[in-house]
Formats: C-alpha cells, sequence, structure tokens
C-alpha cells in the first residue's frame, strides 16, 4: 500500500480495545497502527470473497430457477465422495 495514496481516517474505540491492540502491536513488535491497517485489509478482503460467493450463490439460483437443470443432493454427494476419495471424477450432469 502506497503512503503516496492514502488518506487518513479516525475511528473512536473503547479504552480496553485500544489498550488490547496496543498489547497485540507490541507482542508483534509492529505498531498499532500497522496492525490497525492490516486488520481493516484482511477483514475487506474476507468480506470481498463472501460477497462474491454469495453473489455467485445467487446467479446459480436464478439460473435454475430459469432452466430448471439441477443435480440432486445424492449426484453431489457421490461425486464429492469420490473427490475426497481421491478420484478424479467429473461432476454429474444437469438435467431438469
Amino acid at each position: 500500500m502506497s503512503t503516496a495514496t492514502t488518506h487518513p481516517v479516525a475511528i473512536k474505540i473503547d479504552p480496553e480495545t485500544k489498550e488490547r491492540i496496543k498489547r497485540l502491536a507490541d507482542a508483534r513488535q509492529r505498531t498499532p497502527h500497522w496492525l490497525m491497517r492490516e486488520a481493516i485489509r484482511q477483514y475487506v478482503e474476507r468480506e470481498e470473497k463472501r460477497e462474491a460467493f454469495h453473489q455467485d450463490a445467487i446467479k446459480a439460483w436464478n439460473e435454475c430457477q430459469a432452466t430448471g437443470l439441477h443435480v440432486t443432493m445424492e449426484e453431489a454427494d457421490a461425486w464429492l465422495a469420490r473427490l475426497e476419495a481421491g478420484q478424479d471424477a467429473e461432476p454429474p450432469e444437469c438435467h431438469v
């Protein structure tokens, strides 16, 4: 992250959280500022992935509703069991 493109943002945290952050930063030999930036970066990354997963699920559900194509739970379970067993299995064919 380039410092030339960063902007200061103020947040209000309670004294207990502030002290916990300071203790962690000291233990990691980092500054509290670094620790908070890293925590925010990780949170945003995780939530972006979660949102993408959610949007993919909505898209898949809408496609299923529109086309009727699906696999049964039994078909999916059998395929996953083969993968878990180390077999190179193709996914089941979708059907109406």
